[in-house]
């Protein structure tokens, strides 16, 4: 069973705790940082973007967070037909909710700079401009210093996947998340005297906006992918082994700008090598796919009880995915990528 929430409702209740669990095409839900219950040092706030050029084969990503105990920031380059990541982060100490993240996620601006990096992401109107600068970035081709601007379009009417869920454990620790696929990017960014620049005919970007209060241990697995099907926009977002799914699935197909609800999807990986090709089941049947890594960015952090190993693998996606209407979807050599992430903090 997978309930869906059909209106607007505030997030938590007076205990802290999710006052509908569940699924929604819209952001129903209304988050105040104020109301979450449970102490310091659990609250997580980001806003995640990733944007990838199918014919160019080069993307972007770029985060600002704020975990309480420290902020997390970063700009990493990517290019797919060379194989080669590049990525500069930038940490702050105890922002304790100071980074200044907007409640929502259509309207508001966010910003962080220093000498690593600078970020800043403004949405208004349906339009989410970022603008990033990493000066210490290089290509393949050993040009350094990376400077751009991208604006996604979101048009008013384009469904999202949306999920509030909470921990069997602790049912004051909460996940609060938002997926926008399929918003046309257009701009771009240079790196030395290289310009790398985005087509809104055929690229798109992908908005992660969460917000929520964690438990200390979690694994997690995600996938994204944003393009076009039979010229039509279409993507995907997967999501499992992160609070207690029982409510609802974020697992979900977009087509032409509509959700299509999906049930369970299991990755499969041989995780002593990501580089391998994996595999994608799901329990209904609508989503069957192969994936062929081209770049693994990994990172494995150790500082004291914090520790964060890493694999977003970015590739390519070939299989079927079948709508709601039972229309079924050949897919070959799909942009996307998929996640394996292990966090104790």
């Amino acid at each position: 069973m997978q309930h869906e929430v059909l209106k607007p409702l505030q997030l938590l209740d007076s205990k802290g705790r999710i006052a509908e669990e569940g699924w929604a095409r819209h952001p129903y839900w209304r988050y105040d940082r104020k109301s979450i219950k449970g102490g310091a040092l659990r609250v997580k706030e980001w806003d995640y973007y990733s944007i990838l050029s199918v014919d160019g084969r080069f993307g972007i990503t770029l985060t600002m967070s704020d975990l309480d105990y420290t902020g997390l920031f970063a700009v990493c380059f990517l290019d797919f037909e060379k194989r080669y990541v590049h990525q500069v982060d930038s940490l702050s100490v105890l922002p304790l909710g100071r980074t200044g993240f907007p409640p929502g996620s259509d309207d508001g601006q966010i910003c962080f700079g220093d000498d690593k990096l600078s970020l800043m992401f403004v949405s208004a109107g349906g339009l989410r401009t970022l603008s990033f600068r990493a000066p210490g970035i290089a290509n393949a081709e050993g040009e350094q210093g990376l400077d751009g601007a991208v604006v996604l379009t979101q048009p008013p009417d384009l469904e999202s996947i949306n999920i509030a869920t909470s921990w069997a454990e602790n049912r004051r620790a909460f996940y609060y998340n938002r997926k926008i696929n399929c918003m046309q990017a257009s701009g771009g960014f240079s790196i030395g005297s290289r310009r790398y620049e985005f087509d809104p005919a055929r690229d798109f970007g992908a908005l992660d906006w969460g917000r929520g209060r964690w438990t200390y241990k979690n694994r997690w697995y995600w996938s994204s992918a944003s393009g076009h099907s039979g010229g039509v926009p279409f993507g995907w977002n997967l999501g499992y082994g992160f609070s207690d799914r029982s409510p609802a699935t974020e697992n979900a197909l977009f087509y032409r700008g509509t959700v299509h609800k999906l049930d369970d999807v299991v990755f499969h990986i041989d995780e002593k090598d990501y580089a391998k090709p994996w595999r994608f089941s799901s329990s209904d049947g609508r989503f069957e796919m192969d994936f062929s890594p081209l770049v693994d960015r990994n990172s494995t952090t150790k500082l004291g009880p914090i520790r964060s190993v890493q694999h977003q693998v970015f590739g390519e996606f070939t299989g079927t995915a079948i709508l709601d209407d039972g229309k079924n979807l050949k897919i070959k050599n799909f942009l996307g990528f998929a996640e394996d992430v292990y966090n104790r903090w």
